[in-house]
């Protein structure tokens, strides 16, 4: 074990997956994935690694540019998460905390994690003073805005690949007769006791959703996540006090005060962080336990592989969003079983490249 790690520079690669499931939403369809990858090294040998999930290829190389800049100013220095956290951000203040600043900032963070991580020889929930083990998970892949004649053996799919007990729809059709039909569809495939989380990727006008919501309050969905814009708090206030279903945001938090702001003006039933978004693996420890002193259950978007370590350590910890979307350049994806993802007994974040996948993704 080294006692004392220090940064010596980073390697940043792009790459472009392939998804076994094009994405079609309303904010955008992707037959691919853009990814960054992130190689920390230390100066002791240590190499941490973490990726970003930036949605817009034309971002990366913004990004990319605002990484380097970050690593050139921590070169030589220790590898502090909470101290890079805090300088990544107030070096980056005058653009803003919001968007590209902070996404580098927590891309940083996760890096520096991993290499903490495997420098101790444990598994990142192990060094946060968890345990391993299974962390509930619903499925992700699938059920866009595709024809609704499709989605109940898409949806038997879903349900079959790791048994899963709940899977993610996507609604806001032009139609609410066609958003029903969909609903029904997934449950005739997937089975009626099938938990749905449904989602409308902020597709709708603040009127719509309430029109929209209100008429399927009695669907027994799971929640309705981001009907409307992420910016209108006090429309999400109305919605969270007048529906029965409960109402989920919080991939667009930037930053734990993002998420103290929500839960204050009552903008929510339930909170769902976004590492690249809310700073990483230290963002996320000093969000979460904002949501905790509310009483409010926690769930993840994207980058399972990281948060189903940080679920182990977080007070209020409700559902793991599966996607598999970072698969195809990992050497050993994770696993799910009977609804469950499995962490692996692996220092660190449990992630490393495939790097003949690497090179065959570059772009």
């Amino acid at each position: 074990m080294h006692e004392k790690l220090s940064f010596k520079s980073i390697d940043v690669r792009t790459v472009s997956v392939p998804l076994r499931r094009p994405v079609i939403s309303k904010v955008g369809s992707f037959d691919s994935w853009p990814l960054i990858l992130i190689d920390l090294y230390t100066n002791e040998g240590v190499v941490g690694q973490g990726y970003l999930e930036p949605y817009l290829k034309g971002s990366m190389p913004s990004i990319v540019a605002a990484i380097a800049d970050l690593a050139a100013a921590r070169a030589g220095q220790p590898l502090a998460p909470f101290d890079a956290f805090q300088s990544g951000r107030r070096s980056l203040n005058l653009v803003g905390y919001e968007g590209i600043a902070l996404i580098a900032v927590s891309g940083i963070d996760m890096a520096i994690w991993d290499a903490l991580a495997k420098a101790a020889g444990l598994p990142l929930a192990c060094l946060l003073g968890g345990t391993l083990g299974r962390v509930p998970a619903y499925n992700s892949n699938g059920l866009w805005l595709t024809e609704v004649a499709s989605l109940a053996d898409e949806a038997a799919e879903l349900a079959a690949e790791g048994g899963f007990t709940a899977l993610k729809l996507r609604l806001g059709r032009e139609n609410l007769a066609d958003d029903l039909a969909a609903i029904r569809a997934v449950r005739s495939g997937a089975g009626e006791n099938v938990k749905l989380m449904v989602d409308f990727n902020q597709g709708l006008s603040l009127g719509d959703a309430l029109r929209r919501c209100h008429a399927l309050d009695e669907q027994g969905l799971y929640w309705f996540e981001e009907p409307v814009a992420y910016t209108n708090l006090s429309g999400y206030a109305q919605l969270a006090r007048e529906l029965a279903t409960p109402v989920q945001i919080g991939e667009n938090f930037y930053g734990p005060r993002a998420m103290y702001d929500a839960i204050r003006g009552k903008a929510c039933d339930y909170v769902m962080p976004d590492l690249m978004r809310i700073g990483g693996v230290s963002g996320w420890l000093r969000a979460t336990p904002i949501a905790a002193s509310a009483g409010i259950e926690v769930s993840t978007h994207l980058y399972p592989e990281v948060s189903a370590h940080l679920m182990r350590v977080t007070e209020t910890a409700h559902w793991l969003e599966w996607q598999d979307w970072a698969d195809p350049v990992l050497q050993e994806p994770f696993s799910v079983k009977d609804g469950f993802v499995e962490i692996p007994d692996r220092p660190g974040a449990g992630i490393a490249w495939d790097e003949t996948a690497v090179a065959r993704y570059r772009c």
